[in-house]
């Protein structure tokens, strides 16, 4: 007897399951309304030198979160060393005048806590994660790490060696490749935003412990401090204990504007930059331009256009680029809100032999989202944006991180109260206005970073934009 291939036997049992799956089965549920947002109330304080206080009172589960937030991160790293507020957060752990490395990591797995550093664009952060029980004894910890680092140079020499090599394997990664010459390209390698984050090999070689120092030294004072508590503890003893940890501590003053407000550089037309990567199976699409600050008016019709056309796994890129034509395991999108205007980006690594192709599809949505958008797409992307934020404030520690950005751009207290109202609010024109205003195909950078001699003739034969050759950091090639 003749076999039928697996694929159409695959394909019968499917269509029969379809066809006697109980309706419930096939039918996707009806979604109800979202829950209403009511955030425990945000008592706010301030010490008389200048340190501000959010506490958020939960007494369910005997955990804190306590995180403290300085207004600068790299974009205040000084030009020529690109690195510095990141080594910085790396090397809060590593001493004080009474606690060792060694110490610190001892006493803090003694506490049943976590405690980390990290600096991203605008803000440094230092995180404790603590059960009440020994949380007295972690306020100590906490604050003299705040405080009193003291940046040894045997830790320092071990750190700076561990980020030299991060940097090395990330130059072999096409991704990150990608997305550090897109912003260099983007704004240009003297702009803050054009440099990368976590520096270059040269820029970390050129840094010393006293870059680290005066970098801590200028960003880490109480007026430039906020301490956002959340958990088991009150309004009146988290304002006791941080007056007699912090009280001392010198004002100094809030790094609103760490660096000179950098000017974008002039909108050029749609320009194609390749990066060579031999051989590779597949190819780094990233398609960017200057967009807005996180001040702008604008924040929650940008949130609703952007997650219909890249925000969420169901948007047009996805559903475009991996859905429909399988040229990728996901395509995204995003907007990079900072102090000054940041990058709207869109992404995806594709297989090789199909980057024109997807370049295409990228371009294609682009220009759609310019139109007016269905009704029915335009309720889906603001339920998904109402449905998914209970979950991203369930805990203690979302909580506390959630309030990270209120304090480093000045929001409401009540953001997150009213944000389903603001999302609700969104019309189809405050969507289609934004998407013209950001998101202009006509002039936009891409790079790709992908087997040049496989690529480079099909993408010209696009005709989307000019093609050019960069180097590793995004800058020209040497001739």
């Amino acid at each position: 007897m003749k076999r039928l291939p697996l694929v159409m036997v695959l394909a019968a049992v499917t269509a029969h399951a379809q066809a006697n799956a109980p309706a419930g089965r096939t039918t996707p549920p009806t979604l109800g309304p979202p829950p209403k947002i009511s955030l425990p109330p945000i008592h706010e304080r301030n010490l008389p030198n200048g340190m501000r206080l959010l506490v958020v009172e939960r007494h369910e589960i005997p955990l804190v979160d306590a995180v403290l937030v300085l207004g600068a991160g790299p974009e205040a790293d000084p030009a020529a060393k690109s690195g510095v507020a990141t080594l910085v957060a790396s090397m809060l752990t590593r001493g004080t005048p009474t606690r060792s490395a060694a110490d610190i990591a001892a006493q803090t797995a003694t506490l049943g806590a976590s405690l980390d550093a990290g600096s991203s664009w605008d803000h440094t952060v230092v995180s404790l994660h603590v059960p009440t029980a020994t949380l007295d004894s972690a306020w100590s910890l906490f604050a003299d790490l705040v405080l009193h680092s003291t940046f040894p140079d045997s830790e320092f020499a071990r750190v700076k060696r561990e980020r030299l090599t991060d940097l090395v394997e990330l130059s072999d990664r096409a991704p990150e490749v990608a997305d550090r010459a897109l912003a260099t390209i983007l704004f240009g390698p003297d702009h803050p935003y054009g440099r990368p984050s976590l520096g270059s090999e040269q820029s970390v070689n050129a840094i010393t412990t006293n870059d680290i120092r005066g970098f801590y030294d200028a960003t880490f004072s109480a007026g430039n401090a906020t301490l956002i508590v959340v958990g088991d503890v009150t309004v009146d003893g988290v304002a006791a204990k941080a007056k007699e940890l912090f009280g001392g501590w010198k004002r100094g003053s809030a790094n609103a504007d760490p660096v000179p407000r950098p000017s974008s550089p002039p909108a050029a037309a749609t320009t194609i930059y390749v990066i060579d990567k031999h051989d590779a199976p597949q190819s780094s699409i990233r398609l960017g331009s200057v967009a807005v600050a996180r001040s702008t008016p604008d924040y929650f019709p940008i949130d609703v256009m952007n997650t219909i056309l890249g925000g969420a796994f169901t948007s047009r890129l996805n559903e475009n680029l991996r859905e429909t034509h399988a040229y990728t395991y996901g395509a995204f999108s995003g907007f990079g809100m900072r102090r000054f205007p940041g990058p709207f980006l869109a992404e995806a690594e594709v297989v090789a032999t199909k980057t024109d192709s997807s370049l295409l599809q990228f371009m294609h949505e682009l220009n759609a989202i310019r139109d007016t958008v269905p009704m029915a797409e335009l309720r889906k992307a603001k339920r998904y944006l109402e449905l998914q934020l209970p979950g991203e404030l369930e805990t203690s520690r979302d909580i506390a991180g959630q309030l990270v950005p209120v304090a480093v751009y000045h929001l409401p207290l009540d953001f997150y109260n009213t944000y389903q109202a603001h999302i609700a609010a969104v019309t189809r024109a405050d969507v289609q206005r934004v998407a013209r205003a950001y998101v202009d195909p006509t002039h936009v950078v891409i790079v790709v970073v992908g087997d040049r001699a496989a690529i480079e003739a099909p993408l010209r034969a696009t005709h989307v934009g000019p093609v050019q050759d960069r180097n590793l950091d995004g800058l020209p090639t040497a001739q």
